[in-house]
């Protein structure tokens, strides 16, 4: 059965108001926009144990309909990939020894940023076809950060959580074990989300929709600083920020659980943002949607 979430997975308060309710390919979905701080998340919601099935044996079978890596998602990936390590080294990255990706998919990332780094590489995928296809070329894989620990493997000075903490139902909570467990001292981390005010958002697997200002504050408090953080649509689209993407290193202070900045007028955003979004649409077809990565 859902649950309800108590509190705020940003601030902890617990106010908070309705800001959308639909149906999302079968599933009802409902969002919450805190009183207190401005985050929106997603409740009621699966449980954990739901959602560790959801994603061993539904996700992909609902966004893509088959549970193998099809032709369209791998070109996606591939192409993402590409504008990641782009990132990383207008960041001046210029050096990776251990990188771990956290929702590695197909693990063409992993690849990418291997063969770019000359690094090891360790991708953590639950969905069993995926981790197969990436251990294919010769990747290695877990299913969980469990198995990495049960594995020895080491600290990390790159991981990356692409399209994935949106999924996670307590992103500071998670972001904190990973600095404080898997990331080396002088480690980076790196983020991407779909951006609140450009992107559909409200799907079923999102936990967590993010604005520049909530993703930045989630970072924060996590204990993270913030080296760098993008809008941009790529590789889908020239012209819809689409996407929120950051660089984030540990924070040399100690974070403060009231250090919380609120975010107001989100509502009002949303509604500017994808109205902005369908004007572009429709003047500009061709850049608002590259027919390649649909």
């Amino acid at each position: 059965m859902p649950e309800t979430v108590a509190s705020c997975p940003l601030c902890n308060e617990s106010q908070r108001a309705q800001i959308d309710k639909r149906d999302y390919r079968g599933y009802q979905v409902i969002n919450q926009l805190c009183a207190n701080c401005g985050l929106v998340y997603q409740s009621p919601r699966m449980t954990e144990s739901e959602l560790d099935t959801f994603y061993r044996h539904e996700y992909r079978q609902i966004y893509q309909g088959s549970e193998d890596p099809g032709k369209r998602d791998l070109s996606v990936q591939r192409a993402r990939a590409k504008v990641l390590v782009n990132i990383l080294k207008e960041a001046g990255i210029e050096k990776v020894q251990r990188f771990a990706d956290i929702g590695s998919s197909s693990g063409l990332l992993l690849e990418i940023i291997r063969d770019e780094y000359q690094c090891q590489v360790v991708g953590i995928e639950p969905g069993q076809a995926y981790r197969d296809f990436a251990e294919k070329r010769g990747l290695k894989g877990y299913d969980t950060l469990i198995a990495v620990d049960d594995a020895g493997e080491s600290v990390f000075d790159l991981i990356s959580l692409v399209h994935v903490l949106e999924h996670i139902p307590e992103p500071v909570s998670y972001l904190k074990n990973l600095r404080e467990k898997y990331l080396a001292l002088e480690g980076r981390i790196l983020i991407e989300v779909p951006n609140l005010y450009a992107h559909d958002s409200f799907e079923v697997a999102h936990l967590t929709s993010f604005s520049k200002h909530t993703l930045f504050q989630v970072v924060k408090k996590a204990g993270y600083s913030t080296i760098s953080i993008y809008l941009h649509g790529q590789p889908r689209s020239n012209l819809i920020p689409l996407y929120i993407t950051l660089l984030a290193s540990r924070s040399l202070e100690i974070p403060s659980r009231s250090a919380v900045e609120e975010e107001r007028w989100i509502r009002l955003k949303r509604r500017t943002g994808m109205a902005h979004r369908q004007v572009i649409e429709r003047l500009f077809p061709r850049q608002a949607w590259l027919a390649e990565y649909r």
